[in-house]
């Protein structure tokens, strides 16, 4: 069985975003985490990277990632770009541009569905609505949260809103970079 991997970039104040037009784009992760983006960091992104064939994302996630690779050339581009991806949206139409499927339906089956498909990791970056569906039914295997040496001080936090019940996880691995970066990796229990 296929894994989800979740993968998220998170300040030490908690903030993953910049959702609201108060905190302009300070709140951004390119913005903040930008300066400790490292060999270590580029690493161990391609290391997921590498394990996954497949990437799973909201919408919001999907634009962004989308608007900004697209364009982008060189091995690291091509594999990203080549990657199939599936979206979840329950606003867009359809997601055909940047090798993307859009799924349709039941999010939480057609998700559970494509963990069932032979391959490698499902590599889900970004955390917003789509977790709540993910959490809810139990279809992330791991968590990757990368905790940034910075205070961001406004923002989106983590899983702000997400509206699920109390979750408990185990720690499962920690990396340490030499920037500061911090990436807890944990489990469901």
């Amino acid at each position: 069985m296929r894994k989800i991997i979740e993968s998220t970039f998170v300040s030490l104040d908690g903030i993953i975003d910049d959702t609201r037009p108060s905190t302009a784009s300070r709140a951004e992760p390119q913005h903040w985490g930008h300066p400790y983006w490292d060999e270590d960091h580029g690493r161990y992104a391609g290391t997921l990277m590498a394990d996954a064939d497949a990437m799973l994302l909201g919408r919001v996630t999907y634009e962004g990632f989308a608007e900004a690779w697209s364009g982008r050339e060189g091995e690291d581009a091509a594999h990203m770009n080549n990657l199939p991806k599936y979206v979840a949206s329950r606003t867009l139409t359809e997601a055909t541009a940047w090798n993307a499927t859009l799924l349709k339906g039941d999010v939480a089956e057609e998700v559970a569905q494509l963990k069932e498909q032979p391959g490698k990791n499902i590599l889900k970056w970004g955390t917003g609505e789509l977790d709540r569906t993910l959490v809810e039914h139990g279809l992330i295997d791991e968590f990757h949260f990368w905790y940034f040496p910075v205070i961001v001080g406004a923002g989106k936090h983590l899983f702000e809103g997400a509206g699920f019940d109390t979750t408990h996880l185990k720690l499962a691995d920690v990396n340490r970079f030499e920037s500061g970066i911090v990436v807890h990796v944990y489990v469901p229990k």
